[in-house]
């Protein structure tokens, strides 16, 4: 009894250890007591919000500045966090990112040493850095994990029950599994540690002086002077800056993945008043990223603009470099180039097996398990000779039984494989728990413009609307207006690089349609010298916001010397008519009509400002500029659909998902582009919100239809009637008066057009809270909102330089790849089975030489297993180039293929994660109640016939982890979970029937079992004999012989009639290494049940069954399989599949 009571003791002292390993809650209930004041608190714990990473316990730290003050902090996940006493909380670092353009102007940089010490001290280093652990410590890690221990724990078991090949089996599996994802994941921890910046020096003023310091020293609120590299130096900018005096170019690309150069403004010509937003349009027009590249810069003084704020007394004004002058805003880790870094280092990296669902799973196949415990315990004590310790031991396994050995495994491989086909195809994935998710996918969401339209663009002509022209009359670029051409050749965002012209493919378009030429120093030439040369003096730049363009330019009059400005406007047209000093009688109609056609128009406006001075010109506002316009025309330019965009959105609304365009261009080219891409399917006019009067009204593309806001407050007969069509600013008016209307139609809003970036993400995150999985797509600019918030935010890069290489292998290769590596899979087997049975010896030897040859194939089997990981961890790496801040997903092609790619592999994830839970459950409960029958009867599996069981098992889930996904999606939605009607009852009725079948060959079994025999196993199940003793007296007997046969049949009926292939993935012909795999091993039981190999049934210790019980035997397990199969066609055909609730 002490005995009993010590080794509790200890294992429940190693219990509570390990639960504080696994649980910072634990560990803090345990050993901590809460401290309501954080000066005399020593440790912090910090639970993160969800897929960002675990909770854990960090120590705080108290300091002092430089002034005495006392400062409370930690860091957690590269950031730091500082005890804010006035708030009473923990808040994170404070950037210098709030101020007005004035302020940011007049600073002058640290002038004194103890500011510099100070903002050290608190900012720390500009440095992503990343300490690799070593090989013992990761490992460590992962070994002390639950799951791993637990399996341990069962190998331990095993091991106690005389199981020795099979733990062994099960041992090095788990070991080198866990040794491959270590050594994987110190490949990408060497990856990642290189996408850091690497200091280089550069011009920091400091101390009243330039200075060149390393920039791993830069500090949030240093002036700096940054430039393009010099003789060809790959310098990335370090840090994220505030761009103050002088414009340059700069390339995102390795931050955003948007290839096209973007344009940065100082702030010099700002209103000095205006307050900065890094997080609007002010970040992407003056704000350079940590990260990204400078291509060209030209020097403060040298732009031809100057600035709205005198220069204070102090601040540096340019540098011996000729740079740029820029305000470094953040540093390290807050900047945006470390904030990816921290997203794919602390993010979710796979799906493991500890989550609710599963642990839930498990809860119920505990259910299962305990009933039999019980009852094994329940009868077993009922005998009073029956040895307490092996009964114990007994039941023990027979609980471990529900949680498989290759549950972990399994689930990763499910995931592992759909992130190395989406790399193939040039999908790269942050997040990939993630994945699952876009097989659970509603609503489709695509932006337009360079998603679903090409950046081709072609401009048709101007509409030169007037009293004597038909409204929609439109003339070639070639024939307009000298001022029309102007007005074109001036208001743009264009740069000339050595690469040629960059910048927005409408406005190269445009540009090239009037045949002007911009210069490097932003002056526009006419090719055929209809016009003088201009000069672009200032842009304000286009903000979704305004939906308008406006730039100064200048041009030397024939004949003058002087400089006449001229302000060129272009926008929506609804925008800009307000501003127009007068209008022709048919604008209004011109441009609806025109919109209706699915041409892209905006209106053109410009006003002569005559000969100003430079400071008059910079103390011009944009109010001021955009007022009293002169009307010269409406450009008209077509966005020819991309040639997979027709196709690609058929197939995702035959897949049973409901498809929504949200653009910022017109409700009316919006429109026009969605009925052509069947978005809008019904017959039905459509329907927009529109304000007539100062009033809103649901009203037709044609006018034809006009319905007031408070006549559709029945939603569901608004939105079966029509196909509706909601605005930016007319969301605006619903979400402020007509609160639960906008709910109730949102989810059958087929086009949201004139969209800001915060509406995107408002209509996306609305989705989300009805209760919908909904997918982003969009170009990763002006989306990044929505596609974060979405559960499947895909990227595109829609201006990549043609298409990925193809994988390797192609399709036709890569079966063939798989049926040579099949075929060397049952040559080997075949070969192990043939040369056992020539050996020499008795049954016991023959059986100890053929567990030698299972290893060998176990072994074998491994080393594929293995070397699948291996290959499918190699697609873990996500680099800089690859990953985008702007979504999880980021495609490498322009093309919305990659959506169905995506919707296809997650599908396929969810589908092979459904199946897996299916079989691993059905044996799972198989597998407990037949241990609780052999040892009832004190007779146990060999240990041969565990360990062919165990290969079976891992061969059979390495093969359905290998099925891919079918060419096109299917009609059918998979279900969403694990808990279904369909999942719990398929599993419930096929256990039903197996255990029937068990239940009943068990009883023939005994009826036809020696008396001697049971009394042997009831001596052995009692523990008078020693372990020696039962092992020489084991004999195979029929109970043993049957229940092994029926097991394995059954686990092989499992995999066969539970693999769930067409309509999402491969069928099981189709994936040949599981068909085959499944055929041999049926064949083989089959054959042992036949007894019509002798030797194959000495090897597996197979006794010679009488001719009736053979009979019996062979009819259940037919019966067996087709009642199971039978059941779950019944189910599946009930309960059906998963359903669109749209």
């Amino acid at each position: 009894m002490d005995i009993w009571v010590d080794s509790m003791v200890r294992f429940l002292g190693i219990l509570c250890c390990l639960c504080c390993h696994w649980s910072v809650h634990i560990r803090c209930f345990m050993t901590c007591k809460s401290e309501p004041n954080p000066a005399k608190a020593t440790v912090v714990k910090v639970v993160p919000t969800s897929n960002n990473g675990s909770s854990e316990l960090v120590r705080l730290n108290h300091t002092q500045d430089e002034k005495g003050n006392s400062l409370v902090w930690f860091s957690f996940q590269k950031t730091k966090y500082i005890w804010n006493t006035e708030r009473k909380c923990f808040s994170g670092l404070e950037f210098p990112v709030e101020g007005t353009f004035s302020e940011y102007l007049a600073r002058k940089g640290f002038q004194e040493d103890l500011d510099i010490v100070a903002a050290e001290q608190l900012y720390g280093k500009n440095m992503l850095d990343m300490v690799v652990p070593e090989f013992a410590e990761l490992f460590k890690e992962r070994a002390t994990a639950p799951f791993f221990v637990f399996q341990v724990f069962c190998v331990a078991l095993w091991c106690l029950d005389k199981y020795w090949y099979y733990s062994l089996f099960t041992l090095v599996m788990l070991v080198l599994f866990e040794c491959t994802l270590v050594q994987q994941q110190l490949r990408n921890m060497a990856e990642i540690r290189k996408m850091g910046n690497r200091p280089y020096n550069m011009l920091v003023y400091r101390n009243r002086r330039w200075r060149p310091l390393p920039s791993d020293r830069l500090l949030p609120g240093d002036i700096v002077s940054i430039g393009r590299p010099q003789h060809g130096a790959d310098t990335l900018i370090p840090c994220d800056m505030l761009l103050l005096r002088g414009p340059c170019i700069v390339d995102e690309s390795m931050l955003t993945g948007e290839s096209v150069p973007q344009m940065k403004e100082p702030v010099e010509n700002r209103t000095v008043d205006e307050q900065f937003d890094i997080n609007g349009a002010d970040g992407r027009l003056h704000v350079l990223y940590g990260g990204t590249r400078v291509v060209q810069h030209t020097p403060p003084g040298k732009a031809g603009t100057g600035s709205n704020v005198a220069i204070a007394s102090g601040a540096p004004s340019r540098a011996q470099d000729n740079g740029c002058i820029a305000y470094v805003l953040r540093t390290g880790f807050g900047t945006s180039q470390g904030r990816l870094l921290r997203t794919i280092l602390f993010g979710v990296k796979r799906v493991t097996a500890n989550n609710l669902e599963t642990f839930g799973f498990i809860i119920f196949l505990l259910v299962f398990a305990v009933a039999a415990a019980a009852y094994v315990w329940q009868r077993g004590i009922e005998d009073p000779t029956r040895n307490r310790y092996k009964l114990f031991l007994e039941c023990t396994l027979i609980l471990t039984s529900v949680v498989p050995p290759e549950l972990p495994i399994e689930l990763s491989l499910a995931v592992n494989t759909s992130l190395l086909a989406l790399a193939k195809l040039g999908v790269y994935c942050t997040e990939p728990f993630r994945i699952p998710f876009a097989g659970k996918v509603d609503v489709c969401c695509f932006d337009k413009t360079g998603t679903l339209t090409s950046d081709h663009l072609v401009v048709e002509g101007v509409a030169i609307v007037d009293d004597k022209s038909s409204p929609s009359k439109v003339t070639p670029a070639s024939d307009i207006p000298i001022e029309t051409a102007q007005v074109l050749a001036t208001c743009h965002s264009l740069a000339h690089l050595d690469d040629g012209l960059v910048g927005d493919p409408l406005e190269k378009a445009t540009l090239t349609a009037v045949d002007w030429t911009l210069t490097r120093s932003d002056a526009v030439i006419p090719r055929r010298g209809r016009s003088p040369a201009m000069k672009i003096f200032h842009r304000h730049h286009f903000t979704s916001t305004l939906k308008r363009m406006c730039v100064i330019a200048g041009y030397t009059a024939p004949g003058s010397s002087d400089t006449m400005y001229v302000a060129t406007v272009k926008g929506a047209p609804e925008t800009l008519r307000s501003m127009f000093a007068s209008l022709p009688a048919g604008y209004d109609e011109a441009y609806l009509d025109l919109s209706r056609r699915g041409a892209r128009v905006l209106a053109l406006g410009r006003r002569e400002l005559g000969a100003l001075t430079p400071q008059q010109t910079r103390a011009l506002t944009r109010d001021e500029l955009e007022c009293d316009l002169t009307f010269v025309g409406l450009v008209v330019i077509s966005c020819p659909l991309k040639p997979d965009s027709r196709p690609v959105i058929r197939e995702i609304l035959n897949a049973s998902h409901r498809v929504v365009m949200i653009t910022g261009d017109g409700p009316l080219t919006a429109c026009h582009v969605a009925r052509e891409l069947e978005f809008t399917r019904k017959e039905a006019v459509t329907i927009v919100t529109t304000q007539v009067d100062d009033n809103w009204h649901w009203q037709s593309i044609d006018h034809t239809v006009l319905l007031s806001m408070d006549s559709t407050e029945k939603s569901t007969l608004l939105s079966g009637k029509y196909e509706l069509c909601v605005t930016g600013d007319g969301m605006e008016y619903l979400r402020d008066t007509h609160a639960s209307l906008l709910r109730a139609i949102l989810a059958h809003v087929a086009v949201f057009a004139r969209f800001a970036p915060k509406q995107k993400e408002y209509a996306v995150t609305t989705l989300k809270a009805l209760g919908h999985t909904t997918l982003m797509c969009g170009d990763g600019t002006n989306d990044v909102g929505a596609l974060k918030h979405a559960d499947v935010g895909v990227a595109i890069l829609s201006n990549t330089s043609g298409p990925i290489p193809p994988p390797q292998i192609s399709a036709a290769g890569e079966h063939a790849e798989e049926n040579k590596r099949s075929k060397k899979d049952r040559d080997r087997e075949h070969h192990g089975r043939m040369e056992a049975p020539g050996g020499r010896g008795g049954p016991r030897s023959r059986a100890m030489n053929h567990a030698i040859n299972n290893s060998s194939t176990a072994a074998d089997k491994l080393q594929t297993l293995i070397k699948e990981l291996e290959e499918q961890e190699q697609a873990q790496v996500i680099r800089l180039g690859d990953a985008s801040v702007a979504s999880p997903f980021t495609s490498k092609l322009s093309s919305v293929q990659c959506i169905c790619h995506v919707i296809k592999q997650g599908r396929c994830t969810l589908v092979t994660t459904l199946q897996m839970f299916k079989i691993l459950a059905l044996n799972a409960l198989i597998l407990a109640y037949t241990q609780s029958v052999l040892y009832l009867d004190g007779i146990k599996l060999r240990d041969t016939q565990a360990t062919l069981q165990g290969v079976l098992l891992a061969a059979c889930f390495l093969f359905i982890s290998r099925s891919k996904p079918l060419r096109s999606l299917s009609k059918q939605r998979p279900l969403p979970n694990i808990f279904n009607a369909y999942t719990v009852l398929t599993v419930l009725l096929q256990f039903a029937v197996h255990f029937g079948c068990l239940v009943y060959l068990v009883y023939e079994a005994k009826l036809r079992t020696p008396v001697e025999e049971l009394e042997a196993a009831a001596a052995a199940a009692a523990g008078s004999l020693t372990e020696e003793e039962v092992d020489e007296k084991f004999t195979p007997n029929i109970v043993n012989s049957a229940v092994y046969i029926i097991s394995m049949a059954l686990q092989i009926a499992t995999f066969a009639i539970n693999y769930r292939g067409q309509p999402y993935m491969e069928s099981l012909t189709q994936n040949k290494s599981l068909m085959y795999s499944i055929v041999c091993s049926g064949g083989a039981v089959l054959a042992l049940a036949l007894g019509i190999v002798p030797d194959l049934a000495a090897q597996f210790e197979i006794i010679d069954f009488p001719s009736d019980f053979r009979q019996i035997l062979v009819a259940v397990l037919f019966a067996d399989f087709f009642f199971s199969y039978l059941v779950d066609r019944v189910c599946l055909w009930l309960c059906g599949e998963g359903k669109l609730t749209i």
